[in-house]
């Protein structure tokens, strides 16, 4: 395969292409500007937290917004906006902090809420990190040798968890459960007060010391 690029030079000696350069909002044909709708210099349409965009009566969910470009948060985000408008909760708006994610990859990567750098950056000394690398016992006697990475973020003497971060097999599934506790507040005592479920993974997220 050749890959032409835009100086003229020729790149050869690849047999794939991994086409990854983003994605954009296709906002420029919708009229916005006509109707008053302010959008920012890449398209996309600024909104309150109620999804209210610079007009009234206009709002705007999703990867147009810019914000947590995942089909489950459009999703929450449109629902939450029917409860508001047409349900009379008054304050029902979706709270974008603590979003579970995962990239599906091999192994896949969970995260939940702040990484340890941001952790630090809001919360200086008062942050404690916790973490775990091993082989998890389904490997034990396997050739393949594949470590799990799992980091535990908590913040202040309580140790309330507000973060959560795995790389290796099964973290697309044991994340949400655990994105639930970090959304409820709960410490690091609260993690180790939970019975482990042995043999598993998720265990070494309620036994890390």
């Amino acid at each position: 395969m050749d890959l032409q690029v835009r100086d003229g030079r020729c790149l050869t000696g690849f047999d794939t292409l991994i086409w990854a350069v983003g994605r954009g909002p296709v906002t420029h044909n919708l009229g916005l500007e006509q109707a008053g709708v302010n959008v920012d210099s890449k398209g996309y349409i600024a909104t309150d937290k109620y999804q209210m965009s610079s007009v009234e009566h206009v709002y705007a969910i999703g990867d147009v917004t810019g914000r947590a470009k995942l089909t489950p948060v459009a999703i929450a985000a449109g629902r939450r906006l029917i409860d508001r408008v047409f349900g009379g909760m008054e304050d029902r708006y979706l709270d974008y902090t603590n979003i579970p994610t995962v990239v599906f990859g091999h192994p896949p990567i969970g995260t939940v809420g702040m990484t340890e750098a941001a952790a630090r950056t809001e919360y200086g000394d008062a942050v404690t990190v916790f973490t775990s690398s091993f082989v998890s016992m389904y490997h034990a006697f396997t050739p393949a040798k594949p470590r799990c990475e799992m980091k535990i973020v908590t913040v202040g003497p309580s140790k309330r968890v507000v973060g959560v971060h795995i790389v290796g097999e099964g973290a697309d599934e044991m994340l949400q459960g655990f994105a639930v506790a970090v959304r409820m507040g709960a410490t690091k005592s609260d993690f180790d007060d939970t019975v482990a479920i042995h043999p598993t993974v998720s265990e070494e997220l309620v036994t890390m010391r």
